[in-house]
């Protein structure tokens, strides 16, 4: 091989020397000319440039992706890779030949700076450390140094934070750059991202954002090495190892150099430095640097350019041929190596490449560049498909491709995703750029390069949605002009500076945006704050003189004015007056902030006195005295509801005057429930369960504020939730019974049904519906009615309040009531009016049921056979006759189950629940027979009951002595149709 350097020129020396505008002017002083860039980027940069000189008609565009070639044009700018081996035109240069030492594109470099010439001129560029190797390879050449316009300094490490303005940050992976990209953009207002990765189009608009000033950072990776012209004074290394495509190493003093020297520009001198994640750099490689001392490149890298196509194993082997010239070095298989080597591994690839003409091809197609960057077996399957695609049909099929670009084709996504999918498109732009490789090659480049640049564009947007803050950038600009800023407030509370949104006014709380914690946070503070002053001033004044309607407190305990959190309810001394605390920046002082709590402070002391205006007015009675203010004071504290039974002593020692007292401030005396109906309202419930959550910090418990709905709603019962807390149903007005909840005055109204049907004796008056022997009774529709509820939800709602049920067969059922019915003998006049429950208040069989299975004690369920169901799908089911509980029954039953009697109170007040032994319930015609009980005044006294031995209490009684029985007697009858069934 002999090499000649006649008629070359090599421009050597640093960068910010004018080497490349310096090969521009020489081009276009000649008729024709090539100039090889060493990136697309560039080479994009340098034909607009000369577009600008000579016009588009004059001048090509060609890279691997992109072809712009206007019939008759002199001037062609190319990436190195596109430049032709040989070439016709008057004059050559090749930009940047220093990378003729890279391990992956080294040995493109080489061969066009040694075999590529112009007819007149031919000019290599680079670093100064070409000089010897160009002058062993060249013999003859002539080498110009071009010495440095400005000087380059080191400034040491400094934080990024404190990097100055019109720095260029480096590192060497996208993550890093992102990284570094955010954290600028929240403390400085923003950066340009500019990496290998980006397209063309992205990359210009990334740099142009830097350049106009609309950002005073740039990160970046080693691209901005290679020829970017920016407006850079100093550059910072926030990484000092990469990875070369092989493994990760240090970056030689050559490399630091290059990027180093985008630092000033033209005759402005620049800096250098490392950040606070790099250790400084040494004193002897800090000289080397900022003398432009490196050391010169020993070898360049080579690979063949007699490619032997006889086979796809010669072709190997031609790959494999050493140089025969001292100072080159085989380089390692590049990309296209890579792939025909996977490619030579395939059975269907050897099948098809069987000629010389289909070699070459092949090794066409495995010059495809792997813009994705994925793994080379992938890579390869890929080539393997064009090449297939090309030797069987002449061209890549476009359907497979069109379906390729399609999925290409869309701008949403974020950085990551759009950035594959350019990569993704710019194999297919490569692909139909390539000669006869198309049937249509003008559609797809048309669709790719459309596609491309919608993408870039999108891609440009997201970065600078994600790294630029417009808003912070604008203000450090205006504070770099030593300017006053400019707050306003719109009449939604939305806080501007200098135009720009800085925060949310909510009452009197300001929310500043995220990002204002950088160095501009305190003098856009300083301008809110003077806004903000004389906006507390006037709303303070606004609040004090507002309406109640303007005010309101939600269920989270917050008080809003005109939706704005103003303050907020804690507990008091009292659950009724709860305390404020007004939700207020310091800003707020002095009389307007005693201005806000007042007001506050009334209306929730209006607000509560208004809905609770009951349980208000009991808390301040005056009237009442001795027992009834200190029931009056207990249903207070209860917020309107006492179950009866906790406080039956005291009602039962209330006269008829003191209970008269009380029901005039609302209250009603229930079988159940001592309570006031006016509370049972979604509204008074919802405030009545605020006031005991702010009091028993409820508001996280489960179930606060899931039962006000249920209660707006108009329901009388519903399931129970075991997961909610018990205490919200009560708070709500609804009664808690094992596996359903009853509103408060629904289970009022039923014992006012009940009532009448246990009043009820056999005898001439009619029979109410329900009634069955005047100690037992059915449930009725009008039950059911008022509850909402089925047969089987009416069960457990009886069990819940005590009752006890004894299962009789239907047959006997009917048989009994049709003979008690047959012996009432209404008189003229009388109606079911007779019935009529006594007062409310009245001591009765229904207040007397010990309700022992509150609270959904799974003790007071009946025995399983108590409510059956014929195992004969067509017997009748039984029927339920519902009694109330005995006191000592269930005391029996709870001490056989190993239970405390119902007596003895649980720590929350309700009594453990007791189920009578289930064959014992059905025995209610023999207790049918007792006495009835005497005056309340002859039995003994409750004291006198308890105080008496335990044992004594449940032991037996004497047998009663048995009455003659009466023939005409309903029982009789009954008796006498069992004997007649019997037999």
């Amino acid at each position: 091989m002999i090499l000649s350097g006649r008629g070359v020129t090599a421009v050597l020396g640093p960068t910010n020397t004018g080497k490349t505008h310096y090969a521009i002017e020489r081009m276009l002083s000649h008729g024709s000319g090539i100039i090889g860039l060493p990136l697309r980027l560039l080479a994009r940069e340098v034909y607009g440039r000369v577009v600008e000189r000579v016009g588009a008609a004059q001048v090509a565009l060609v890279t691997g992706e992109e072809k712009i070639a206007p019939p008759g044009a002199r001037f062609s700018v190319c990436t190195v890779e596109a430049m032709p081996r040989e070439t016709r035109a008057s004059f050559v240069a090749i930009d940047e030949v220093q990378l003729a030492g890279d391990l992956e594109r080294g040995h493109i470099f080489t061969d066009r700076l040694l075999h590529l010439r112009g007819r007149d001129e031919t000019l290599l560029l680079g670093s100064g450390t070409m000089k010897p190797i160009l002058q062993q390879l060249l013999p003859g050449i002539t080498v110009v140094e071009r010495p440095r316009l400005s000087q380059l300094f080191y400034a040491g490490q400094k934080k990024i934070t404190r990097l100055p303005e019109r720095t260029a940050i480096v590192a060497f992976s996208a993550d890093e750059v992102y990284a570094i990209a955010e954290l600028i953009r929240r403390q400085r207002g923003g950066a340009a991202v500019v990496l290998g990765a980006l397209s063309p189009r992205t990359r210009n608009a990334q740099v142009a954002l830097y350049q106009e000033g609309e950002v005073e950072y740039l990160v970046a990776t080693d691209a901005i090495g290679m020829g970017l012209n920016l407006d850079v004074d100093h550059v910072a290394f926030a990484q000092d190892r990469k990875f070369d495509g092989y493994q990760f190493r240090n970056l030689n003093p050559g490399e630091l150099g290059q990027i180093a020297g985008r630092a000033g520009r033209h005759l402005k001198d620049g800096t250098f430095g490392v950040t606070g994640r790099v250790d400084p750099l040494d004193d002897e490689l800090v000289e080397r640097l900022e003398g432009h001392e490196f050391e010169s490149v020993k070898v360049l890298q080579w690979r063949t350019a007699e490619f032997d196509f006889a086979s796809i194993d010669a072709l190997r082997r031609s790959l494999d041929a050493a140089p025969r010239v001292a100072g080159l070095t085989r380089a390692l298989p590049a990309v296209d190596q890579q792939a025909l080597d996977h490619l030579a591994k395939y059975p269907e690839i050897k099948d098809l490449a069987t000629t010389p003409a289909r070699v070459e091809r092949l090794w066409e197609v495995c010059a495809l560049p792997d813009y994705r960057r994925i793994a080379p077996a992938q890579h390869a399957d890929l080539v393997a498909s064009l090449f297939s695609d090309l030797v069987r049909y002449g061209t890549v099929d476009e359907n497979f491709m069109a379906e390729q670009v399609r999925r290409a084709d869309h701008t949403d996504g974020e950085i990551d995703t759009l950035s594959a999918r350019i990569a993704q498109i710019r194999t297919w732009t490569y692909v139909s750029n390539r000669p006869g490789w198309l049937a249509d090659p003008t559609h797809w480049q048309e669709k790719t390069r459309e596609i491309e640049d919608r993408l870039s564009d999108a891609l440009h947007e997201r970065l600078t949605k994600r790294f630029v803050d417009r808003r912070t950038s604008v203000l450090m600009k205006r504070l770099r002009e030593n300017a006053m800023l400019e707050a306003e407030i719109s009449v939604n509370g939305d806080v501007f500076v200098e135009g720009h949104h800085t925060g949310q006014l909510a009452g009197f709380r300001f929310t500043p945006l995220a990002g204002m914690e950088g160095s501009d946070a305190k003098a856009v503070q300083a301008a809110t704050q003077k806004a903000l002053a004389l906006e507390f001033e006037a709303r303070a004044a606004r609040l004090h003189a507002c309406g109640n309607s303007d005010l309101a407190i939600g269920s989270d305990g917050v008080v809003r004015w005109l939706g704005d959190p103003v303050a907020r309810l804690t507990a008091g001394d009292h659950v009724l007056h709860p305390r404020v605390i007004l939700l207020a920046d310091e800003q707020l002082t002095g009389i307007a902030r005693d201005h806000v709590a007042a007001r506050v402070e009334r209306f929730v002391n209006h607000h509560i006195s208004t809905v609770l205006k009951p349980l208000d007015d009991l808390s301040r009675a005056e009237d009442l005295q001795g027992l009834a203010k200190g029931l009056a004071f207990q249903l207070v504290e209860s917020l309107g509801v006492l179950f009866r039974r906790d406080v039956s002593d005291n009602v039962k020692s209330l006269d008829q005057d003191a209970r008269a007292s009380i029901r005039r401030y609302g209250v009603r005396f229930g079988a159940y429930h001592i309570f006031m109906p006016a509370l049972l309202k979604p509204s008074p419930a919802e405030l009545i369960t605020l006031l005991w959550a702010l009091q028993n910090d409820g508001m996280d418990k489960p179930g606060y504020g899931d039962l006000i709905p249920v209660l707006a709603a108009g329901r009388t019962s519903v399931v129970t939730d075991p997961g909610l807390d018990r205490t919200f149903y009560k708070l709500a007005g609804f009664r808690f019974l094992g596996k359903r909840a009853v509103r408060i005055d629904i289970l009022e109204r039923l014992a006012d049904l009940i009532r009448p049907l246990l009043q009820w004796k056999p005898g001439p008056s009619p029979r109410p519906e329900g009634a069955y022997d005047g100690r037992r009774f059915t449930t009725t529709t009008a039950m059911l009615s008022i509850l909402g509820a089925t047969p089987d939800d009416m069960e457990e709602i009886l069990k819940g309040l005590g009752y006890r049920a004894d299962s009789v067969p239907a047959d006997e059922a009917k048989a009994f009531l049709a003979a008690q019915d047959a012996n009432s003998a209404p008189t003229v006049g009388e109606d079911a009016g007779s019935t009529e429950p006594q007062v409310e208040d009245e001591t009765s069989s229904v207040e007397a049921a010990p309700e022992s299975a509150e609270a959904g004690d799974v003790s007071a369920e009946a025995p399983a056979d108590v409510v059956v169901e014929d195992a004969e799908a067509n017997e009748p089911k039984n029927v339920l006759l519902w009694r109330p509980g005995g006191r000592n029954e269930s005391q029996q039953n709870a001490r056989q189950k190993g239970g405390r009697p119902a007596s003895e109170e649980r720590r929350d007040g309700r009594r453990p629940g007791v189920s009578a032994e289930g064959k014992n319930r059905g025995n209610g015609a023999k207790r049918g027979d007792r006495q009835e009980r005497g005056d309340r005044k002859d039995r003994p006294q409750r004291g006198e009951r308890d105080s008496k031995p335990q044992a004594a209490r449940f032991e037996a009684k004497p047998p009663r002595k048995e009455k003659p029985v009466d023939p005409d007697s309903p029982f009789a009858k009954l008796a006498a149709l069992k004997e007649q069934m019997k037999k």
